[in-house]
């Protein structure tokens, strides 16, 4: 990644003469986190969305109307378009894997949103249609590739706290009744805050520490129901079908032990996001759905923690990136780092860790991914 772009940023990928132009994309699912990919589009040359489509028409056709979206057209339209390279799936996640195994058996690649799937058994049939068909399968979190992260990676590339022997990640808040006005989902199948946030910090952890050979967990349903407190539904209550507290202990193939928390039924907290402690030291990292820093690292025998300049491009929200990254490598050859094996090995590792609970035991993961490749300068 070596391009210079206006304001410091960086292309995603090698794309600067890239054989066949920029990537034609198609986007499907005009809801709210379309506006986010379609603001930030035009900062990634490796690809162009060229038509959307969405079960509400006038939802697709408001989303090309605001941001010059040349085509509007129907789901079955943008499958069938031989002009289109990549689905952007940003269904919600009952969606994901029905429009995903279509779009790959339209002969598309396709880059989702998270979680890959629901289902552990339709992420693993998403994986297999693609490299069976020879084509890209990714999916969301892309901030790993943000200058927060790579940063940390780097950090710990280079020994800077020397071998990592564990890490906590703590997502806490009291859910979402309190101010979206479609709360719903996040306490359905898909949601609950291990499978709306956990990618998150599983997918950054992943990424700097490996791959997981074995979970347990606990969870638990703590209201069984939630009362929308926004409008235009005030007052209506919702029954809560997933569970909203987890914890959970990741075993890494590398040795690192990781502790995970993530709920919906905290109030305040004062833990932090990620850290990392290795023999040497103890690495502080950023949100992970974000991509800038803050970035601390303490020695052991250290008196205060040192900020650590982010090196790295990308620090604003750059949610796209991990699109353009497939895209740049769909032109060059190189393999992607938001691949499908990445983002399925999170998601077994999701519906290992309610397993355990469940089940009163260990669960062994049996699928694995390779670290994907840094960004380097």
């Amino acid at each position: 990644m070596t391009r210079e772009k206006e304001g410091g940023r960086r292309e995603a990928g090698e794309n600067g003469d890239m054989d066949g132009g920029p990537v034609r994309v198609g986007l499907i699912g005009c809801g709210y986190i379309s506006e986010r990919y379609l603001t930030n589009a035009p900062l990634f040359p490796a690809f162009e969305i060229v038509a959307c489509a969405d079960a509400v028409p006038e939802r697709a056709a408001k989303r090309a109307g605001e941001y010059g979206v040349p085509a509007v057209v129907t789901v079955d339209e943008l499958l069938a378009d031989p002009e289109i390279e990549v689905v952007l799936n940003l269904t919600t996640p009952e969606a994901h894997a029905p429009i995903g195994q279509a779009a790959l058996a339209a002969g598309k690649s396709v880059y989702s949103e998270k979680p890959l799937a629901i289902a552990l058994a339709d992420g693993a049939r998403l994986v297999e249609t693609a490299r069976a068909g020879g084509l890209r399968l990714g999916a969301a979190p892309d901030t790993f590739l943000g200058g927060g992260l790579q940063t940390c990676r780097a950090l710990l590339d280079d020994g800077a706290i020397g071998e990592p022997v564990a890490a906590t990640a703590f997502m806490l808040n009291h859910g979402h009744e309190g101010w979206h006005p479609q709360p719903d989902f996040y306490y359905q199948a898909g949601g609950g805050p291990l499978f709306d946030m956990g990618p998150y910090y599983l997918t950054a952890l992943v990424s700097l520490l490996g791959p997981v050979r074995r979970v347990t967990g606990s969870a638990r349903i703590t209201f069984p129901e939630r009362t929308i407190h926004s409008a235009p539904r005030a007052g209506e209550r919702i029954a809560v079908e997933v569970p909203t507290h987890l914890a959970a202990v990741l075993d890494f193939a590398s040795g690192a032990i990781a502790t995970l928390v993530t709920s919906f039924d905290v109030w305040v907290s004062e833990t932090p996001d990620l850290e990392i402690y290795g023999a040497h030291g103890t690495l502080s990292l950023p949100d992970p759905n974000t991509f800038g820093g803050p970035v601390l690292v303490r020695g052991g025998s250290d008196d205060t923690w040192r900020d650590v300049p982010i090196t790295r491009p990308f620090t604003d929200n750059s949610r796209g990136l991990g699109l353009a990254d497939l895209a740049a490598a769909l032109r060059t050859g190189r393999p992607h780092r938001t691949n499908g094996d990445l983002a399925y090995h999170v998601l077994e590792i999701m519906h290992a860790v309610e397993a355990a609970s469940r089940e009163n035991r260990h669960v062994e993961i049996a699928s694995s991914c390779e670290r994907p490749d840094p960004i380097t300068l």
